[in-house]
């Protein structure tokens, strides 16, 4: 019997969990603009500690031991091939895009873990730190930087009216009240330009002035699916760029292209763990599909998930919210902030929960 060819766009969360699973039932190949997996909601943690990095960014063929690896990026699709842009064209019987969000980070490991020595340094020799953003990177970066670096004068502007706008105003006011605890400023309902700045100086849009050594940009990042709407799946995308699908996360209208993570319209908190479901679904569905033959199985379908999240706030404490309460303290810390679930994701990959590669 001849291996069906799956082709996965996107080495995330959602792509690398997808490519672990499948590497055994199909021919698989995982095309991804860098050589490696890297866990990103513990990626804040590696700024205040780098060496925390040797276990969370992990080569790609560490967990993806049978697959081809195409360490480029996918610059167009048709219903039988993914072209990408070192000029190669890669045949397919199912397509998963798990493409998530446009990250210009380095290609390799080793630049990868060079660059968190080099945001540390930057967070050492600073005396005062500008965070633009307060959403969960920009909270949890200023909760990171307050616990283990207690001197550095924190201050986070956000233009919305209040933190963590996508959960609710209890957590919002709860993490506020912890970061001002610590001595962090919050600047609510401003912006600033961080490229008109001067003598590091730095005006806001409510004319206050800023005095920080350095800054750092904690936004969103744009979805990775503009490339796409020059696709034949160009009638796939919604108003925002993400890809519609359907109760199976199949693209809507295609049988045999699926899309999970960050990149779907899913109507969900957009968090790893989601991300992982997405995967584990879909590996379930590909494994009907492929061994069901000429006989049409009865897929799984994804449910859009209850807002619960979790915002480590340092290393012991959090901010949790779950569908009928929230907590703020050592009890959400307890749950994600002392490993940031490093190890239990490793775990999930099939490496040692603890092991590190230089």
């Amino acid at each position: 019997m001849v291996e069906k060819k799956v082709v996965i766009i996107g080495g995330g969360v959602a792509g690398s969990v997808l490519a672990k699973t499948l590497q055994h039932l199909a021919n698989v190949t995982l095309i991804d603009p860098k050589e490696y997996f890297e866990i990103p909601w513990a990626s804040l943690r590696a700024m205040v500690e780098p060496s925390f990095a040797e276990r969370t960014v992990i080569n790609h063929r560490e967990y993806f031991t049978k697959g081809d690896l195409i360490v480029s990026t996918a610059t167009n699709i048709t219903e039988s091939e993914v072209f990408t842009a070192d000029g190669r064209q890669i045949a397919y019987d199912y397509l998963v895009i798990a493409a998530g969000h446009a990250d210009p980070i380095p290609k390799t490991r080793t630049e990868r873990l060079d660059q968190y020595k080099g945001e540390n340094t930057k967070i050492k020799s600073a005396r005062s730190i500008l965070i633009v953003g307060g959403g969960p990177t920009g909270v949890e970066l200023a909760a990171e930087i307050a616990v283990d670096f207690p001197d550095k004068k924190v201050t986070i502007v956000h233009k919305g009216s209040r933190l963590l706008e996508y959960i609710g105003p209890k957590a919002s006011r709860k993490t506020l009240k912890w970061l001002k605890s610590r001595k962090v400023n919050v600047k609510l309902d401003q912006s600033v330009d961080i490229d008109s700045f001067t003598n590091e100086t730095y005006q806001t849009s409510a004319g206050e002035t800023i005095e920080a050594d350095t800054h750092f940009v904690c936004i969103g990042k744009p979805l990775s699916s503009r490339w796409l709407g020059e696709t034949f799946l160009k009638d796939g995308l919604d108003g925002n760029g993400r890809v519609q699908v359907d109760e199976y996360l199949r693209v809507k209208g295609r049988s045999n292209v699926f899309a999970i993570g960050d990149i779907t319209d899913i109507q969900e908190i957009k968090q790893g763990v989601y991300a992982q479901g997405h995967a584990k679904l879909v590996a379930k569905n590909l494994k009907l599909l492929i061994e069901g033959g000429a006989k049409e199985p009865k897929l799984g379908t994804y449910k859009a998930q209850a807002p619960i999240s979790i915002v480590s706030l340092g290393r012991k404490h959090g901010v949790a919210q779950f569908p009928f309460m929230t907590v703020v303290g050592r009890f959400p810390g307890i749950i994600k902030s002392g490993d940031l679930f490093v190890g239990k994701t490793r775990k999930e990959l099939g490496l040692e929960p603890n092991a590190k590669k230089s």
